[in-house]
């Protein structure tokens, strides 16, 4: 339970931002954290470093069994770091390596086995219950979190998406700007038409086009709708 003075105002809040491939969420969930002095949690992260480790060891995402069984071996921590987050899977930093073409391009097939969702779904409440949280991934305010107190739905043109991956690793890896607009395109048709927890906006949650914002005007308007509900607004 929330803890509120005579006054109303909530001490710490949980705050889900959600948003198809490419919408800035980690980016943006991040800085809001960190001016928060919140907690912050990848939730795509996670799903990347599943992902990350199937394709690694070959597996399929058709063996539902296998995945479901090595997912439950896995220890991820996820940890503040001076250039974001730093990613850990069993001890070993793989930050480099899950934002990778072939780890994007993957992750949405993995990421629709329904046991590996509720596997993961089940640790990411578990670091949300003590409020002070701000998680960001496609389900957070529909599934994971759905009692949060701020829901934000981010999203931008596929152009731009596209445009802003490509500045991120479309040069170093020898993808295209073309390459990139198709995956993105087909990522977010997957992500929406999955059975289980699709990419769908909380009917409660604010939504924020980014396409014409910078990162610092986004941050600034999800604050202030957190300091609004702080304060019992």
């Amino acid at each position: 339970m929330n803890k509120q003075g005579t006054t109303g105002r909530i001490d710490r809040i949980n705050i889900a931002i959600d948003g198809p491939a490419g919408a800035g969420k980690s980016t943006i969930a991040r800085m809001v954290a960190n001016k928060l002095q919140y907690i912050y949690v990848d939730t795509g992260a996670m799903y990347r470093a599943v992902t990350w480790l199937m394709l690694k060891e070959g597996i399929s995402a058709d063996n539902d069994e296998k995945v479901l069984q090595m997912s439950q071996q896995m220890v991820i921590e996820l940890k503040p770091h001076e250039n974001g987050q730093m990613v850990l899977l069993n001890g070993e930093d793989i930050t480099p390596y899950i934002r990778s073409h072939e780890v994007s391009s993957a992750v949405s097939r993995y990421a629709q086995i329904e046991g590996l969702r509720t596997y993961l779904v089940n640790l990411q409440r578990q670091m949300a219950m003590h409020k002070g949280v701000v998680m960001d991934g496609r389900d957070i305010g529909t599934t994971v979190l759905p009692d949060a107190e701020v829901k934000i739905f981010l999203t931008a043109s596929v152009k731009e998406r596209a445009l802003r991956r490509y500045k991120q690793l479309g040069e170093a890896e020898g993808v295209s700007l073309e390459q990139l607009e198709m995956d993105i395109a087909r990522r977010d048709s997957l992500d929406e038409k999955r059975e289980v927890s699709p990419l769908r906006r909380a009917e409660d949650a604010i939504e924020l086009d980014t396409t014409q914002m910078t990162i610092q005007q986004v941050v600034d308007t999800i604050l202030s709708y957190c300091i609004s509900r702080m304060d019992g607004e």
